[in-house]
């Protein structure tokens, strides 16, 4: 039996587009990123999934709360479902907010300081730390009621990637960009629909099987 840690935003919480604020629900278990991880990987896996909506890498929400800081609330994750083997960091899309000036590459460092926290811990097997998958968002798209909120996040969503990779290069931890099988939905420009969780899945599903070293 193996454990694997979603950690992420509203794309992992699973939830819907988005047409106006409040007007999206959420994707059943089996239809969001990490049931469709848990139904790949078969009944020795299990998929922990530690999703919020607005969580950012490393900060505090001024208008949402502290809780929302995704450094923050790692510790605990990380001790509540120890041992864990493999934690994928799917987060950066709420640090794009224009409210927290966060510009592309302090996003990936954001998310370089989880990486860090995760391989300094002793939640993987044997005290041990867990590997690591870090996933770059997927750039925005088309944002409609959201506009304002996210102004200037497209262009800066556009270097995610890159700068993600630098991250993990620089770790020597394995990175999945997201932008390059999915892309955000036009409803919001911020989530993913259900055959968008459906892709970032079987892929995050094929890369833990690599990194676990799990057999067809």
């Amino acid at each position: 039996m193996k454990t694997i840690l979603a950690y992420g935003d509203s794309n992992t919480w699973g939830a819907e587009p988005q047409p106006y604020r409040g007007g999206g629900g959420r994707f059943a278990p089996d239809k969001r990123w990490p049931g469709i991880v848990r139904k790949a990987l078969g009944a020795d896996i299990i998929v922990a999934e530690e999703g919020l909506n607005g969580r950012t890498t490393c900060l505090d929400d001024p208008v949402e709360g502290a809780h929302k800081n995704g450094k923050t609330f790692l510790p605990v994750a990380l001790e509540t479902h120890a041992p864990i083997d493999l934690v994928v960091i799917k987060l950066g899309t709420n640090d794009l907010k224009a409210r927290l000036s966060m510009q592309a590459g302090d996003i990936a460092d954001g998310a370089g300081k989880l990486v860090d926290m995760v391989l300094q811990s002793a939640a993987g097997p044997g005290g041990r730390a867990p590997a690591v998958l870090l996933v770059a968002p997927a750039p925005l798209s088309r944002l409609s009621w959201l506009a304002e909120m996210f102004s200037g996040g497209a262009e800066k969503s556009q270097r995610l990637a890159a700068e993600f990779d630098r991250v993990a290069k620089a770790r020597s931890v394995a990175l999945l960009d997201a932008g390059s099988i999915v892309t955000s939905s036009e409803i919001d420009g911020i989530h993913l629909d259900e055959e968008g969780q459906r892709v970032l899945g079987l892929a995050i599903a094929e890369r833990a099987r690599a990194l676990l070293g799990l057999g067809d």
